[in-house]
This record gives C-alpha cells, sequence and structure tokens, in this order.
C-alpha cells in the first residue's frame, strides 16, 4: 500500500506537469494567439481516459477535452487504429473532439513496460483553419463544411516521425500556413513534456503506486466537491437566457437544476432546437459551461479530475442548439454560446445561492478576425476582446478582463502593429458601461483597428448587442456591445455579427458591454462613486440617466 503522503505528491506532480505542458507549448508556438493570448489547454489522462489532471487554461475545455478524448480512443479502436509507442494523434472534428474546428487536439500516448499507461493531450486553437472568411469563425455558415478544414482522428506522428503528408495538407489550408505547422510542432513538444513528466513520477514511485495515486486522487476529488455544493439549498431552480441572431430573432436557453441530496440533476429540456448558423455548441461545449460555474461555487483547492463533477447529471436533449448534430455549424458555439450557458446557469443558481452568485458579465468573447493580403502574402489573425465583469455582494465587478469561459490574455499592440497592416487607434476602458448597483459591475473595452496598408476583411462575432448583461437585487444592467465604422471618413454603427472590407484609413470598432451591477445604487457608498466618477468609468449624467430610466420603467 502506497501511503497518504506519496499519494498527494503523486498527484500534485500531475498537476504540475499538465502546466508545464502549457508553458512548453506557450513558449514554443508561432502564433500570437497561442505565445501571447495563451489560447490553449493541457491534460493528462489515465489508460482508460479518465482525467487526471488538467491545468487552468482555457475554461471552455474543462470538460470538452475529457470528452473529447474518449471519444477519441473510442475512434482509434472503432478504426482498429493500433497506437505504438512515439505515435501521435490529431483531430478536430468537434463532433469528436469537443469544440470547433479552430481547436485543434494532439494526443500522445504514454507507454511503460509496453504498455499504455496514461495520455498527454492538448488543444489549441489555431487562428485559421481555411473556411469562408479570414479566422474561419462566420457569423452566416449553414453547415460545418463552411468553417473549415474537417480532421478525424488520424495519425501526426509515427515512431517520432511526423506525418508530413497530412501536415502539407492540414497547412495548405491555412491562410497562415507557416503558423499552422510551428504551432502542431509546438502541441507535440508540449504532449512530449507531459509524457516525460508521467514516466518521471512512474520511474520515482512504481507503477503500482502511480495507480493507487490516480484511484485516490479521483475519489478525493468527488468527495471535495460533493461536500462544497452542500452549500446549495435542495429544490428546483429555473432559468431562461438568449442567444441573438442576426436576423433579428432571439435563440432561446432553458435550464432547470434540481438539488437533491444525491446531487444534482442538470436539465436543459426546453432550449431551441439546433440553428442553420453557427451558433450551436456540441455537447462538449455545453458540459464545460456546467463545470465551470460549479468549478467557481467549489473553489480554487478542487482539484480538476474525472473525479470532481460525478455529483452532476447533466440531461442535453439532442438536434439543440446545445447539443447538435452533424452536420450544424458550431464554430460560434465554443465562443459565444458557452458563455450564454454560463450567465444561463449562474442566473439559475442566484435563486439559490444569491450571496455567492454574480450580476451576468459582459456575455460575450466578442471574437475579431480579419485578414487579408499583407507583403505579397496572405494573412489571418483572431482575438478575443475582454469584457465587464458582474458586480457581487461586497465586491465590484472587474474592469475590462476576459470573463467566465475565456482565460486568455490580449494580444499585445506592438505584436499586431508589428506583423500586420493595423494601427491600434484606442484601446480603453469603455465609459459609462458598467451596470450601476451598490456594488457596480465592471466597465466594457473600446478596441480600435485603422487599416494602414491596402484591403482588410473584418469578421465580428459578439452577443449583448441587443440584450443587456442582467443585474442582480436592484443592480442595473451593463451596457450593450457596440460596433462602430469608419469608412471613408464617414460614422455608422455596424452589427456585432457581420463580415466587412476595410479599405486604408478605414476604422472598425468594438466597444464591449459592461458587467451587470448588484443591489441597489442608492445604497452605494458615496466615496466609491467620487472615485468612479475620478476615474473617468462613469459621469453625473450616466448616473442620472440611467436612474431616471429605471424609474420610468418602474412607473410603467
Amino acid at each position: 500500500m502506497t501511503d497518504l503522503f506519496t499519494k498527494q505528491i503523486i498527484a500534485n506532480s500531475l498537476y504540475y506537469a499538465s502546466e508545464e505542458m502549457g508553458i512548453a507549448l506557450r513558449n514554443s508556438a508561432y502564433s500570437p494567439n497561442i505565445k501571447e493570448r495563451m489560447d490553449h489547454s493541457a491534460a493528462i489522462f489515465d489508460d482508460n481516459g479518465l482525467l487526471l489532471a488538467q491545468a487552468e487554461h482555457i475554461p471552455v475545455h474543462l470538460g470538452s477535452l475529457p470528452w473529447g478524448l474518449k471519444n477519441t480512443i473510442k475512434y482509434i479502436s472503432d478504426e482498429g487504429m493500433e497506437l505504438r509507442n512515439g505515435d501521435s494523434i490529431v483531430v478536430n472534428n468537434p463532433y469528436i473532439s469537443g469544440t470547433h474546428l479552430n481547436d485543434v487536439t494532439v494526443i500522445r500516448p504514454i507507454f511503460y513496460n509496453n504498455r499504455i499507461v496514461a495520455y498527454s493531450a492538448n488543444k489549441a486553437h489555431h487562428s485559421d483553419i481555411g473556411g469562408k472568411v479570414p479566422g474561419s469563425i462566420n457569423f452566416d455558415g449553414k453547415t460545418i463544411f463552411e468553417e473549415g478544414i474537417i480532421i478525424n482522428p488520424v495519425f501526426l506522428m509515427r515512431n517520432n516521425e511526423f506525418n508530413n503528408d497530412f501536415i502539407t495538407i492540414f497547412s495548405s489550408n491555412s491562410r497562415n500556413s507557416y503558423e499552422r505547422i510551428g504551432d502542431l510542432k509546438a502541441q507535440v513538444a508540449a504532449n512530449y513534456t507531459g509524457e516525460k513528466r508521467v514516466l518521471e513520477i512512474i520511474e520515482k514511485n512504481g507503477i503500482d503506486a502511480f495507480m493507487e495515486a490516480k484511484e485516490y486522487y479521483l475519489s478525493y476529488a468527488d468527495n471535495i466537491a460533493r461536500n462544497r455544493i452542500s452549500i446549495i439549498p435542495k429544490g428546483s431552480y429555473h432559468s431562461i437566457d438568449y442567444l441573438e441572431r442576426p436576423d433579428g430573432d432571439d435563440i432561446k436557453l432553458e435550464v432547470t437544476l434540481n438539488v437533491n441530496e444525491n446531487g444534482i440533476y442538470v436539465d436543459y429540456t426546453g432550449t431551441d432546437k439546433q440553428v442553420e448558423l453557427p451558433l450551436n455548441a456540441v455537447l462538449g461545449v455545453t458540459l464545460s459551461g456546467v463545470y465551470y460555474v460549479f468549478r467557481t461555487i467549489m473553489g480554487k483547492d478542487v482539484p480538476i479530475n474525472s473525479g470532481t463533477f460525478r455529483f452532476l447529471d447533466i440531461n442535453v436533449p439532442e438536434h439543440t442548439v446545445l447539443n447538435p448534430v452533424f452536420p450544424a455549424p458550431v464554430s460560434g458555439g465554443n465562443v459565444e454560446t458557452s458563455q450564454r450557458n454560463a450567465d444561463l446557469i449562474f442566473s439559475a443558481l442566484s435563486r439559490a445561492i444569491p450571496d455567492i452568485i454574480p450580476a451576468a458579465s459582459g456575455g460575450s468573447m466578442n471574437n475579431i478576425m480579419m485578414g487579408g493580403f499583407y507583403h505579397d502574402r496572405s494573412w489571418a489573425f483572431y482575438e478575443t476582446i475582454g469584457v465587464g465583469l458582474g458586480g457581487k455582494l461586497g465586491k465590484d465587478g472587474t474592469d475590462g478582463i476576459q470573463a467566465n469561459m475565456t482565460n486568455t490574455m490580449n494580444t499585445p499592440i506592438e505584436e499586431i502593429e508589428r506583423t500586420m497592416p493595423i494601427i491600434m487607434k484606442r484601446y480603453e476602458f469603455r465609459a459609462n458601461s458598467a451596470g450601476l448597483g451598490k456594488y457596480r459591475g465592471g466597465s466594457g473595452i473600446i478596441r480600435s483597428f485603422m487599416v494602414n496598408d491596402g484591403s482588410v476583411t473584418i469578421t465580428v462575432l459578439a452577443e449583448r448587442e441587443r440584450h443587456e448583461p442582467w443585474g442582480l437585487f436592484g443592480g442595473l444592467p451593463g451596457s450593450k456591445t457596440e460596433i462602430i465604422l469608419i469608412q471613408n471618413g464617414k460614422r455608422k454603427r455596424g452589427h456585432a455579427k457581420a463580415t466587412y472590407s476595410l479599405n486604408k484609413g478605414d476604422v472598425f470598432e468594438i466597444r464591449t458591454a459592461g458587467g451587470g451591477g448588484y443591489g441597489d445604487f442608492k445604497e452605494r457608498d458615496e466615496d466609491k462613486i467620487k472615485k468612479d466618477i475620478a476615474s473617468g468609468l462613469i459621469n453625473k449624467r450616466y448616473i442620472k440617466s440611467k436612474i431616471l430610466k429605471t424609474m420610468k420603467n418602474n412607473k410603467c
């Protein structure tokens, strides 16, 4: 029997191995989206595909990476693909890997004594994998075939040798072929790092101790998670929220949480059917949203593995926008529907544990895709823009930060202007965007791009253009997303789901949503109001207009 102390050391070593994998991937990557924004996740699994350790990188990969790994193992078995030492598998089909086509998953089996004992795996967002627009995430595609190259599980490496035929096909379908090759090889390097650390742990402690520690840590995570969620009163909690279609209609998301002594049943019955728009979210993305919300309730010290969420029983009807079937388009489901799903779960839980749950965040990743030709080479760029977090009991929302299902950094202005025909005109907190309350919401961001040379195609996929981020318990909503275009010297309002063609001197500007407020603004500390005004985050006119609007609505 392995002592408890050794089991803890092995478990913690696996977690730090997954963190080191992420560092190796970031440091080796070529694209700004990975090396600067860190849009990737890394994890270690056991021989059965159970998650042992996942670094805290991207929340939307929290459930999708384990879901995708199990699907991939099954695919490999069904297709008779024999895994050998030194092999690597690559896949991006969302209906197998669990997110969207841009997220490329690379998996490496880890062998010890001629048998698989674990897997190292990572998922990284490649900034362009073909499709109808630069950046590959469109706003109006009717099928997944418009979103880029689709890869079912295939060998990226055999006996530690690259499959160059695959690399050629994959990179040739991208507007940034050089980046695609570099990022793929960075993913291989990350998995090699994970393999090296796992084998070191086994060599030091023995394979029996490794297996015992694995079982111990899965049970430990299950026990501590159930203890933490016991604060949620037993009962049924319901919520509805909406995604915004480009045509002005809405897509309904609906959930009921049934909390009982055995755990929590999450039921999405009532959610709208899948749509011919890239706002469908495959099941892996939906699971990630549920896991993320409960992860925030449980606390940072709860380990993340396949034992952590055993208390959840999740029902997502097929053919719905949260569990579509192939070939429904899904590129925006990973980035936008995932955000609304988190809002939906938070909203339901606010009825159960109001002292813990915050008001709505800005509720969008605000995806910006752009590309064209520069110095006789095609280029493509992708990034997401932060929002304001919602206020919560005892604390204002954070200003200008990636919220909920994303955890990426921003792209440095220097990197953009150095490598692309773009000049950044504005990058600042968005004044008068925070939802007022006893604890105000966070402010959104203004980010403004000017074309410096040639023509550029820009696609934006964002939410909260029509529906404000909601406040809680008397708190007011945050401001909605706005798009501003300046073309030929003329200023006009754009839409948050659209593709634009811009020429030299034209400007594209996004103003992201603020977070909702928490509690009645009349109860806000006067010194905090003065500080907000002095900082320029809000002004007296904004306060007055919001209060008057609220009074008018209450009279109605």
